[in-house]
């Protein structure tokens, strides 16, 4: 199995997305974000997703030509149209838009829409972390979690991430899905003929099921029950209802035959400096993980992906012959 850079292989995942219609900043921007993700270990949200984007670029599911513009501007707050192509040129507008508002108002939220799958959402705040700020993001997907009490999927697994800057130290990254595992590793798990774990999730007709391929069209199982569906819920609102994107529910699956996603999403930028102050807000950050690492068992959250990432940027990844065999293909395909 051949080990390639993250430049080799960012450079075959864009070439792919060209191939398949995407513009050359969408290409970049999305081949970046899922070669970061295969290093950090998250491969459910890596390079086995360039066949599905490179799929719906094709299929006119994402519009290879779209280019994200600002529509709305209030003081702290922006709204961004994704028009419809790939998330991550978008995603990378939010993040510039709320790091410059954040910086002169003190918070900032910038909300997306008519966006497509955001891939790793922590990934989008690693520059509000290097400019010193607090990241919040959110994003709504296809539906996948039922609203308590239902019986049919309604809400997605609405992922939540935050980031909180330190001041000569990597960042404390938080990312998770509202589900028990993300829909991305039940993907790998059912392209490769795995079954799941009872209780990861139920088909559509609501039973509970181990079938991978079953899962992907039915329900999956929110995190702490009612608990789960009622951040969903607040995901939901915060992407759906502040951005005018379509409903969880309003998407297609995107394993499924279907039309355009209208996703959306969300960044929140915090500057400490606006509150109690910078020094305060290091002091309190850094008393808080030395507390924690008292127990010698406790690991702050992120850490094994940036230390996956830092030994990826030195050794590059492994990737298997046949997930290489299938970027090269797709890199010299014709159109």
């Amino acid at each position: 199995m051949p080990y390639l850079s993250l430049a080799e292989l960012t450079d075959i995942v864009a070439q792919a997305l060209r191939r398949a219609g995407a513009n050359r900043h969408m290409a970049l921007t999305t081949a970046q974000a899922l070669v970061v993700a295969e290093a950090e270990g998250l491969p459910g949200h890596g390079l086995s997703r360039v066949a599905l984007y490179a799929q719906h670029l094709k299929e006119g599911r994402a519009d290879g030509r779209a280019k994200p513009r600002v529509v709305r501007r209030v003081g702290a707050t922006c709204l961004i149209d994704a028009g419809g192509g790939l998330a991550f040129p978008a995603a990378v507008m939010a993040g510039q838009e709320a790091m410059k508002r954040a910086l002169r108002y003190g918070v900032a939220y910038v909300g997306v829409n008519n966006s497509h799958h955001f891939g790793a959402a922590a990934y989008h705040l690693a520059p509000l972390a290097a400019a010193k700020l607090v990241g919040i993001a959110l994003t709504n997907s296809p539906a996948a979690i039922n609203a308590w009490g239902g019986r049919q999927a309604f809400f997605g697994t609405n992922p939540i991430a935050a980031i909180f800057p330190r001041r000569d130290l990597p960042p404390i990254v938080i990312d998770l899905s509202l589900t028990e595992v993300t829909r991305g590793k039940i993907m790998l798990m059912a392209k490769s003929g795995q079954s799941i774990p009872l209780g990861w999730a139920v088909d559509r007709d609501g039973q509970p099921t181990t079938d991978a391929k079953a899962a992907l069209t039915g329900s999956l199982t929110a995190i702490g029950g009612v608990k789960g569906t009622a951040l969903a819920l607040m995901v939901e609102v915060l992407c759906v209802a502040l951005t005018g994107a379509g409903l969880s529910v309003e998407n297609d699956s995107y394993f499924e035959a279907g039309s355009r996603p209208r996703i959306g999403h969300g960044i929140l930028a915090i500057n400490p400096a606006a509150l109690a102050g910078a020094d305060v807000y290091y002091h309190r950050i850094e008393d808080m993980v030395h507390a924690m690492l008292k127990d010698v068992d406790v690991r702050l959250p992120g850490v094994r992906r940036q230390r996956a990432l830092a030994a990826a940027e030195t050794a590059g990844i492994e990737i298997t012959d046949s997930m290489y065999a299938e970027l090269k293909s797709f890199a010299k395909a014709s159109r």
